[in-house]
């Protein structure tokens, strides 16, 4: 199947994925858009799987503040290089983990985080997941999106392990 320019632009204006890994999932999804938007996030969360055991030491502290200065977040994401650290599409990520965070208010950045005695409180551990867990939840600019998936792209994108480390929220009155 020939696959048209303005398709392969298309699709990588929305998964910010290469021209090639476009292409090719284009073909595969056979012109489909929407599947081949779905191949290439599992293709990102499978390419981030693999890069976890490797070390981060570089990254980068972000920050927002909200309109009328009453919240502010502070977040660092850590990634294997400089190089990387300073590249526009990490820095895009950490400003909308902060606003993500902003929003959201997680208490946790991933399940594994969750301590034992909290989750013997809930009666439904993947609705608690998906409302505080930074990881689970829906994307507040993309709502078709998690941040698990969005950060499985840009790692399959720039090829290194990245890492949410740490954040905090601050609200006046809190």
């Amino acid at each position: 199947m020939k696959i048209s320019a303005a398709a392969i632009k298309e699709l990588r204006d929305l998964t910010c994925s290469s021209i090639a890994h476009c292409k090719k999932a284009l073909e595969e999804a056979k012109g489909d858009i929407k599947q081949a938007t779905l191949l290439l996030r599992k293709q990102g969360l499978e390419i981030a799987a693999k890069k976890q055991s490797r070390v981060t030491k570089e990254g980068r502290i972000d920050c927002y503040i909200h309109h009328g200065n009453k919240m502010g977040v502070l977040v660092e994401v850590n990634c294997e290089s400089d190089f990387v650290a300073r590249n526009e599409e990490l820095m895009k990520f950490t400003k909308d983990l902060a606003m993500q965070i902003a929003a959201a208010n997680p208490e946790y950045i991933k399940k594994e985080d969750v301590p034992e005695d909290v989750l013997k409180h809930e009666k439904d551990k993947e609705v608690y997941y998906k409302n505080s867990c930074l990881l689970e939840q829906v994307f507040v600019k993309d709502p078709s999106l998690l941040i698990k998936d969005y950060l499985g792209s840009l790692v399959g994108k720039l090829g290194e392990n990245i890492v949410i480390r740490r954040f905090i929220r601050y609200k006046i009155g809190e």
